[in-house]
């Protein structure tokens, strides 16, 4: 049965944009951290038809979502109620390119609609938890200015998905062989058609949104925006696409050698919902690189560091009061519409960073400018 029309939730992309013009909306944390505190063993990546499956799986966190779904879902769950808005789904490496490293390149479609189904159920719970809060109970009393029983005055709590569409581990830009410097172990048409298969998969697994994240070669983002574009073209619709770029080093410079300023150059003729920065570096480090973006970008503009640098040992020693303090410092200063962690943060990260962010107001993109821009590894602008 339809809800009546005043309970009845708007489109997700109008929703989504609704809840970025009122307030600064709260990403997800790391999926790989909070998959390894489970401790989980070389049986939990294996199902019944991969019991003989001639290489090791452990470690391939993407599969989880066909032999642990429970675990991923649980996930996802954890990080909504922190109060994250948008969850991303566990696809990080569910391209043929990727899981060609284990020889699970045919179950990448399973890979990419079962993960978006175990996001959109982990929302699906969270929304109908809070509209059993927000029901009044029969036998209530009367409702009053500080509790009201109009429905259209309690709007319900919309959670989100986004297809998580990872770098891959190629690079379309640059040799992996120094001795080789015209060689490259993928063409860009190789990664237009992962891609694209990948997509497709998340969007039939019901995502509201398209995160092309982690990016380190432009090559490689530019093969992901065309690859949706052919997939919208063949839907007959749009979804939001949202880009995240990683800055590597103090250099202020992606893998492929752009400056922030360029990266956006190369990627805003593709019209996305928001574009931002995550990982490799922690919010301390990312912080000049995020300003200099919220001057430029005509969208909304993400932010998801890791919780720190690591330390000696791999790990991320920022705590969640850490974390939130310096985001909370960016959603102050204008600089961001949606926040959230990387690499070593987790629900009480997330659950902070909510905190920290949500008395600031969210960051008015910039009006669109006819002004022709260019980039190589620099930026170009010509007014």
């Amino acid at each position: 049965m339809e809800p009546p029309p005043e309970t009845k939730p708007p489109a997700p992309s109008a929703a989504l944009d609704a809840l970025l013009r009122e307030r600064i909306a709260i990403l997800d944390g790391a999926m790989g951290t909070m998959i390894q505190e489970r401790g989980l063993t070389e049986a939990d990546f294996r199902s019944p038809a991969l019991a003989d499956h001639p290489q090791d799986l452990k470690g391939n966190n993407d599969l989880l979502s066909l032999t642990r779904p429970d675990v991923i879902e649980d996930i996802h769950y954890r990080y909504f109620a922190a109060g994250a808005d948008i969850a991303t789904t566990n696809t990080f490496s569910s391209t043929t390119i990727a899981q060609a490293d284990y020889h699970l390149e045919h179950l990448v479609p399973e890979l990419n609609r079962a993960a978006a189904q175990l996001a959109s159920r982990a929302a699906r719970r969270i929304e109908a938890e809070a509209a059993a809060i927000q029901t009044p109970a029969l036998g209530d009393d009367a409702p009053t200015s500080a509790s009201p029983r109009n429905k259209a005055e309690r709007p319900l709590r919309r959670c989100f998905v986004a297809g998580g569409i990872g770098p891959t581990n190629r690079t379309a830009s640059m040799s992996p062989d120094v001795n080789r410097p015209d060689y490259r172990a993928v063409t860009f048409d190789q990664l237009a058609a992962a891609y694209r298969e990948q997509a497709a998969a998340l969007v039939e697994g019901g995502v509201d949104l398209l995160l092309i994240e982690t990016i380190f070669d432009t090559l490689n983002a530019k093969a992901a925006l065309f690859a949706l574009e052919q997939l919208f073209d063949d839907l007959g619709y749009r979804l939001p696409v949202m880009i995240s770029v990683t800055i590597t080093d103090a250099s202020g410079r992606t893998l492929s050698g752009q400056t922030i300023a360029a990266f956006y150059h190369s990627i805003r003729h593709a019209r996305p919902f928001s574009v931002g920065i995550n990982c490799a570096l922690g919010g301390a480090q990312m912080r000049p690189y995020l300003a200099e973006l919220a001057q430029l970008a005509e969208c909304y503009t993400t932010c998801h560091p890791n919780a720190g640098l690591p330390n000696a040992f791999g790990g991320y020693d920022e705590t969640p009061a850490d974390m939130a303090a310096i985001l909370g410092d960016f959603a102050a200063h204008g600089f961001v519409n949606i926040a959230g962690g990387c690499c070593g943060s987790t629900p009480d990260h997330i659950r902070a960073i909510a905190a920290a962010t949500a008395a600031h107001k969210p960051r008015t993109p910039l009006p669109h400018s006819h002004a022709l821009r260019l980039s190589g590894l620099e930026p170009l602008t010509i007014q």
